[in-house]
This record gives C-alpha cells, sequence and structure tokens, in this order.
C-alpha cells in the first residue's frame, strides 16, 4: 500500500494488518481468516509452552479441521538464535505462512521469522503486555542490549478478549502502561523535530496520543478479571502498534523512557516487565519535558501499575544509574537527555520529585 505522507514532496510506503478481530470467542475465526487471506496448506505456529496450553492448541485444532498442513514450534525470548531456529524449521516444513500465539516474545519471534522467510503472519496475542501486537517493529535481546529492530507487519491480528483477559492482570496493566508512556516519547519526538529536523508524521503522532489518552481518560475503569477493561486496553495497544507503521519507525512510541526500560533491561534482566518500567520511565520524563506527569502517575496508579522503585523490585541507586546511563544505550535517537543525560544529582532531584524513590 502506497500512500502520501504528511509531505506532499514524498511517497512514502505503509503497511497495515489487512484484517483485525477483537472480542469474546474470536480465535474461532483463524481458519476463516486464513482462508479469506489465500493462505495456501502448510503452515507453521510459533508459540510457547504454557500459551501452546491457552490458545495454540485449539488454534492447531481449528486448523487442522479446516483442512491446513499445521507444524507447531516452541520458542523462547526474541533472541537471533530463536528466530533462526524458527526460519529453520519454517524452510523444513516449506510453511507458507506463521500464526504467532503467545506473548510478546513469541511475536516478536514470528515477525522476524517472516520478514526472514518473506511470508505473512497472523498475530495471535494470548496477552496484552505491550503494543508489539500490531506493528512492524521488534525488541530483540542479547545478553547486553535490548534493541528495536525492523520487522513484518502481521497481515491480521486475532486478539480474544476470553484468552486475554485470562492471562495474568500484571500483562495487561503493563501493556496499559506502555501505551501510556508513549506521552513521553511524542514529547521527545516533537523537541528532536525541533532541535534536528527530524523526520515527522502528525498523523502517527495523532494516533499514538489518541491510544495513550484513551487509556488514561479510562484508566479507572481497567480492572483485573473484567472482559471490557481488555476490550478497551486492546483497541489503544493496537492503535499504538498501527501509529509506527504510519511513522515507518517506532518514533511515536518510544522516546527516552523506553532507552530507560532498555537501560533496566541491560543493568538488572527480568526484573520488571517493559510495560512497566516504560511506565515509571515516563513520569520521570515528562516531568523533564514539562509535562503534566501528575496526571500521568495517577493513571498508572488507577490501573495498578508501578510508579515507584519499590513497585519496581528496584533500589533507589538501581534507578539513579539507569536514569544516568540511559543516553549511552541509544546515541542515535534525540530526546529530552541530549547526547550527555543527566548527572547525579539532577537524576536523584527528579525522582524524588515525581516519587518514584
Amino acid at each position: 500500500m502506497v500512500v502520501g505522507s504528511d509531505n506532499f514532496s514524498k511517497v512514502k510506503g505503509m503497511i497495515f494488518p489487512r484484517d483485525i478481530l477483537i472480542g469474546h470467542d474470536t480465535l474461532s475465526r483463524i481458519a476463516q481468516m486464513c482462508s479469506d487471506f489465500n493462505f495456501r496448506n502448510v503452515g507453521m505456529i510459533i508459540t510457547g509452552c504454557q500459551t501452546y496450553r491457552s490458545a495454540g492448541k485449539f488454534v492447531e485444532e481449528c486448523m487442522i479441521d479446516s483442512g491446513f498442513e499445521i507444524s507447531v514450534h516452541h520458542t523462547g525470548n526474541a533472541s537471533m538464535m530463536n528466530v533462526e531456529k524458527a526460519v529453520d524449521e519454517a524452510k523444513e516444513r516449506k510453511s507458507n505462512f506463521l500464526l504467532a500465539v503467545g506473548g510478546g516474545n513469541k511475536i516478536d519471534v514470528a515477525k522476524l521469522a517472516a520478514k526472514e522467510l518473506k511470508i505473512p503472519f497472523v498475530s495471535i496475542p494470548t496477552s496484552a503486555a505491550h503494543d508489539g501486537i500490531a506493528s512492524g517493529m521488534a525488541s530483540i535481546k542479547s545478553s547486553t542490549i535490548s534493541e528495536s529492530v525492523e520487522a513484518a507487519t502481521p497481515i491480521g491480528i486475532i486478539a480474544d478478549t476470553n484468552v486475554i483477559s485470562k492471562a495474568p492482570y500484571r500483562f495487561l496493566a503493563s501493556g496499559c502502561a506502555d501505551v501510556i508512556s508513549n506521552k513521553s516519547a511524542l514529547a521527545d519526538w516533537k523537541f528532536a523535530k525541533s532541535f534536528k529536523n527530524v523526520p515527522f508524521s502528525t498523523s502517527a503522532f495523532a494516533l499514538s496520543e489518541l491510544s495513550a489518552n484513551t487509556i488514561i481518560e479510562n484508566s479507572k475503569n481497567i480492572k483485573p478479571g473484567v472482559e471490557e477493561s481488555t476490550w478497551i486496553a486492546l483497541k489503544s495497544i493496537i492503535i499504538s502498534g498501527i501509529s509506527m507503521s504510519v511513522a515507518g519507525s517506532s518514533r511515536p512510541t518510544s522516546g527516552s523512557e523506553h532507552i530507560f526500560s532498555h537501560a533496566l533491561d541491560v543493568m538488572h534482566p527480568g526484573t520488571a516487565t517493559h510495560g512497566e518500567q516504560c511506565g515509571v520511565g515516563c513520569i520521570m520524563m515528562t516531568y523533564l519535558q514539562g509535562g503534566d506527569w501528575i496526571s500521568i502517575r495517577n493513571a498508572l496508579k488507577n490501573i495498578g501499575a508501578p510508579v515507584n522503585a519499590q513497585q519496581l523490585n528496584l533500589s533507589t541507586d538501581d534507578i539513579l544509574d539507569a536514569f544516568i546511563e540511559t543516553p549511552k544505550i541509544r546515541r542515535d535517537r534525540i530526546t529530552i537527555l541530549g547526547e550527555r543525560g543527566i548527572d547525579r544529582k539532577t537524576a536523584r532531584m527528579v525522582a524524588e520529585t515525581t516519587m518514584v524513590i
């Protein structure tokens, strides 16, 4: 699909999901979606052990009952090694399409494998921990860093609110926090446009802002075990992901707060979720940007997402160390922190003022 960008002197390609199904028991419509896409007979499910039990097995049975030849590949974290394993098995099985059943890691492995194989994939989330469900960006982890890279955009999305609402509520709260953190990412993007005239899309900006504001405005209605809460969150999470397709980069959803999260991933891997870290980072970065950090903190608190170091299972020094290291993690992205970042005294002042420490 080729459309005009916000700069009418240029032409820019944008790839979007062709079909998005959100609602109760939509999982049963996977075979029909694949038929509508004219997928050839042989496909592969990329999933994990737990997500196979919660949804993958059902997807496999639906596809087999409809005449598709389906294999199942179990994977782990989104690392290049796991992507290569998925690619090798898909080639061996002569798979013509992929079905990603799981959380962010499984979907990221599938979208990178699909890009390498040049075949389509359908995103079937079993949780909503971050906004990668609909985007063409993937987060790849190594022993030293987590980084965003270009990948395939899902041709279709099936988000079953019945399945996702049964996942631990922490994942949904994390996904909401990830979308709320768009607020500081957008402020960084505007700053970068003014400072160095980086590419900017008003359409992508508006979509990202809409998704963040929707979560903030509905924060008191997002509660554990309520399927309607999952519906509210999923719509915003998917729109947030689509904003990246419009922009052609992760800029609408990733700024200093995401780089802060990546710094924590390097220094304290596995302590908190990506969205949880981004939410806390957003509070502090919004303060530095002169924005309304209090409304962001209140929304996160309403949802039940972490708002301080203790709730992230981190110490004061952990927060300050990551804050100071943030500019070194990704030097190519202009943010409010600048190239040199801030000193420890300023970091402490910001973290204390915003009640993060």
